[in-house]
């Protein structure tokens, strides 16, 4: 695969990320090491946790991260001195990047990624890796969403067409990892070996004006794959009627039809008639698909509530565009400088950062199911208490937890040294590992706070750094 932003990537950025990296190197501190975290303050979609999505594609052009001559041609004409393009011409990703697997539940607060290295390359990724893992975990999370209350039913990425531009291509990625079985982004399938579906518009029955018609010339050329869109005029009085008589010829035939698909209308009552109908005339075994407008609350709703007959779920719009939740709010933040903390001050003490260099250990309790976090840092291996990041007054004992590190090595010395899972090996993963999130952490009204807490030693490092820095 090649990522369409590779060639261009150090300049997919914010303007200041490179003017900081020039001074850096004016200020002769280019080599001077740096640590910044990748983390986000809350849950999207008013959830309890996120699908961790985007590693791949983020390594994929980290490797290749070069400023060729267009590049360092555009930044002298935007008045960048020729002594830092020099050391741009040569520039290589050499920064350690640490992170958990791709399809790792992850939570508010702890960190997701961790960057250490020279001060100019650590900065320099601070955009891209924010674009490319906010917006890919944000959608690997709705995903994940609909894939809890879809059960083993099958949920189809039909959203590239309301995607916000080439954000479909990650979008599609990302729905896979959350859970999705395929998508109908044929670029995505073939560049992420992903598979595809799809079958076919309202367009295909009305351009033959008889709708039994269009049915059976689709049939004709598709026998093994038939599923036909029975709402493009009168779904119960003509749409399932015709698509049984094709089922029939089909079968007559040798073959069997697949599916009907209802994209309009009251989803429920149409499924629960067009069912009896299929069963009726001898065809249990046709699946029945729909679509329009789907999001997590509609389709439990649906199946639920309403107990409708859908065996199938496209969802389009409110997948990719991650409806209801702009934007994940991941921030990267500096740590340390040469080891040493550094901490961001805030009126608002939820945005004051953790300072050193972290790791997080992820609570396991005898049963195999996450208790929570410990952020701590990273020369400890386990610990024995937890403090509230932000309420000096809870702590609770953890001693008695299994206790995994989640951040792993991935690059290091411009080199790979983790195994990257690929997009179905992810959407394995999170399934395994959502499976260990106890239920109240998953629901979808008011969910239980997942326990995230900082080590004794983070706690007190934390506050000397904090008081240290108000005396400066």
């Amino acid at each position: 695969m090649t990522h369409p932003l590779r060639d261009d990537a150090p300049l997919y950025t914010d303007l200041y990320e490179l003017t900081m990296a020039q001074g850096y190197f004016l200020e002769g501190r280019a080599e001077q090491t740096a640590c910044f975290d990748y983390f986000f303050r809350k849950a999207p979609f008013d959830g309890g946790y996120a699908i961790f999505a985007g590693l791949a594609e983020l390594v994929e052009i980290l490797e290749n991260f070069r400023f060729d001559e267009a590049a360092l041609s555009y930044l002298k004409e935007q008045g960048f001195h020729d002594s830092f393009l020099s050391y741009l011409r040569d520039f290589e990703f050499q920064a350690e990047l640490m992170a958990p697997p791709e399809g790792e539940v992850v939570f508010g607060f702890a960190p997701v990624c961790r960057v250490c290295g020279p001060i100019i390359q650590a900065q320099v990724v601070e955009t891209l890796l924010l674009n490319l893992l906010n917006f890919s975990t944000l959608v690997a999370t709705k995903a994940s969403r609909m894939r809890l209350v879809a059960g083993d039913r099958k949920l189809i990425d039909f959203g590239l067409r309301r995607a916000q531009g080439l954000a479909g291509m990650q979008a599609s990625r990302a729905a896979i990892i959350g859970g999705f079985d395929s998508t109908s982004n044929v670029l995505a399938g073939r560049q992420h070996n992903l598979p595809i579906s799809g079958t076919q518009a309202h367009s295909w029955i009305q351009s033959y004006g008889d709708e039994l018609e269009a049915f059976r010339a689709y049939a004709r050329h598709y026998p093994d794959g038939c599923i036909l869109l029975v709402d493009t005029y009168d779904t119960l009085e003509s749409g399932v009627p015709n698509a049984i008589k094709v089922a029939g010829e089909l079968r007559q035939r040798g073959h069997e039809l697949v599916g009907i698909r209802l994209d309009s209308g009251d989803l429920a009552y149409l499924s629960k008639h067009a069912r009896r109908m299929l069963d009726d005339a001898g065809f249990p075994n046709v699946k029945i698909a729909a679509s329009n407008q789907l999001d997590e609350h509609l389709i439990k709703s649906l199946l639920h509530d309403q107990d409708a007959a859908i065996d199938v779920f496209g969802v389009g719009t409110q997948l990719v565009t991650a409806y209801d939740d702009a934007a994940l709010d991941g921030v990267y933040k500096l740590c340390s400088v040469d080891d040493e903390p550094r901490i961001k001050i805030s009126e608002n003490f939820e945005k004051v950062n953790f300072p050193g260099n972290k790791q997080v250990l992820r609570l396991v309790d005898e049963a195999g199911f996450f208790y929570g976090d410990a952020v701590a840092l990273d020369d400890e291996d386990s610990v024995e208490h937890i403090f509230h990041p932000y309420d000096p007054y809870k702590d609770v004992s953890v001693a008695e937890y299994d206790q995994q590190p989640l951040l792993r090595p991935i690059m290091r010395d411009g080199q790979v040294v983790a195994e990257l899972h690929s997009v179905e090996e992810a959407r394995d993963y999170a399934r395994r590992r959502l499976a260990m999130l106890p239920d109240e952490h998953k629901r979808f009204n008011n969910p239980h706070i997942y326990k995230v807490g900082l080590s004794r030693k983070l706690h007190e490092l934390r506050h000397h750094t904090l008081e240290a820095a108000k005396e400066n």
